[in-house]
């Protein structure tokens, strides 16, 4: 992670239980050097007291609109010019509705106001809070303000229920904070993502796939979001909720999914190939069940898949292509010669069937290349590995582009 040496953070914590996350926040950004200073609402005040936050910032930490401490009693002011950013983490459902329409009614929404740094926000609520159309409409508002958003993630909530709303983790929030120079660097940009696996019937009841979950895919469609890029989304059949604000777009075979693409090359400005698409289909689907054959041996013939990132690379007016690579051994040797072989711009490459990463896991490390370099990104959780992954791919990709 980068130092990121008396860089002035300032940090405002909302009431919700990921408040607690917010501690480890600050220690992160402290130990990178960072100097942090802390407001709270008042409902977060319930959640953690401000001398958690007084220890680990070094600072006194500020609640109130109206600071007699402060002089002429202007408070919020002073720190909004103090900060270099203001990250609002959690960031609850009732705050992006105040920050939206403007309401400015205490200290957190009216330094929102005076602030002129870059300012960001990490959701926290409950899935279905999260999927609201007024809470879309007021994500979709802020964006379109310039707030910058981390997350929200998928997966458990402290009510028990599975969805997106889980605030992105301390370490994915610190790096994005310290490696903000690509914030907003995707802005206007047409991104095509195509994630998940391809079914392939045999019949009406039996099908080829794979263990492809998705993860990686809707993961890069959220950093591709958090970066302010146009996000459309070809996914195969996943138990995945998609990013609110991509175009999805649903399919189930190989063919459907090379369909969905090429109809949206064309606006295309980046395209990542993260799908995990089969490469055969049954040259003949059955009407019919299947059954039994009585010698225990049956025949199936299959045919060939397009491959469809190789479609894209070979355009003659390409997107930014990008290519992933799923390899059980000779990783390198793979991917370099599908990077030469099918014309891409970068390659993504992952082992398979190991202990740990990989399909229908939360966690990955992708080993990364281009025509003249390579890097890899260390094991972690798919969302910080996204972020990271689409980062490298915005520097390229601006690279080649460079107006």
């Amino acid at each position: 992670m980068d130092i990121a040496i008396n860089k002035r953070i300032l940090l405002a914590v909302c009431g919700g239980i990921a408040a607690y996350k917010s501690a480890e926040l600050v220690r992160l950004l402290r130990k990178s050097g960072a100097e942090v200073r802390v407001i709270m609402t008042e409902a977060a005040q319930q959640f953690v007291t401000p001398l958690t936050f007084q220890a680990l910032s070094g600072h006194a930490v500020h609640t109130a609109l109206l600071d007699l401490t402060q002089e002429q009693a202007m408070g919020h002011i002073h720190l909004a010019r103090w900060a270099d950013c203001l990250i609002i983490a959690p960031a609850t459902a009732d705050m992006l509705a105040k920050l939206a329409h403007g309401l400015a009614d205490d200290l957190l929404s009216t330094l929102y106001l005076a602030a002129e740094s870059p300012v960001f926000v990490a959701p926290a609520m409950n899935q279905a809070m999260w999927h609201k159309t007024v809470t879309q409409e007021n994500v979709a508002k802020l964006k379109q303000h310039g707030v910058s958003f981390i997350g929200p993630e998928s997966g458990e909530q402290a009510c028990g229920e599975l969805g997106f709303g889980r605030m992105s983790e301390p370490a994915a929030i610190c790096q994005t904070l310290l490696n903000d120079s690509t914030s907003g660097a995707l802005q206007g940009v047409n991104v095509l993502i195509s994630a998940g696996p391809t079914r392939e019937p045999l019949d009406p009841v039996r099908f080829i796939s794979n263990r492809s979950s998705g993860k990686m895919g809707y993961s890069l469609a959220q950093a591709a979001l958090d970066a302010g890029a146009n996000v459309t989304l070809v996914s195969g059949p996943v138990q995945l909720t998609a990013p609110a604000q991509a175009n999805l777009i649903k399919v189930e075979t190989a063919l459907e999914m090379h369909d969905a693409v090429m109809s949206q090359i064309a606006s295309t400005d980046i395209y990542i190939g993260a799908a995990a698409v089969a490469d055969y289909r049954a040259a003949q689907v059955e009407a019919k069940k299947i059954k039994k054959q009585q010698d225990d041996n049956s025949v199936i013939h299959l045919q060939k898949n397009p491959d469809i990132v190789a479609s894209v690379a070979n355009l003659a007016n390409k997107p930014f292509t990008v290519g992933f690579a799923a390899e059980t051994d000779e990783l390198e040797s793979y991917a370099l010669g599908k990077l030469r072989s099918k014309n891409l711009d970068l390659i993504a490459a992952n082992y398979v069937g190991q202990a740990e990463g990989g399909f229908d896991s939360d966690r990955n490390a992708l080993y990364v290349y281009w025509a003249d370099g390579q890097r890899h990104l260390a094991m972690t959780d798919k969302q910080q590995l996204a972020t990271q992954l689409m980062s490298l791919i915005t520097e390229k990709y601006h690279e080649k582009n460079p107006t």
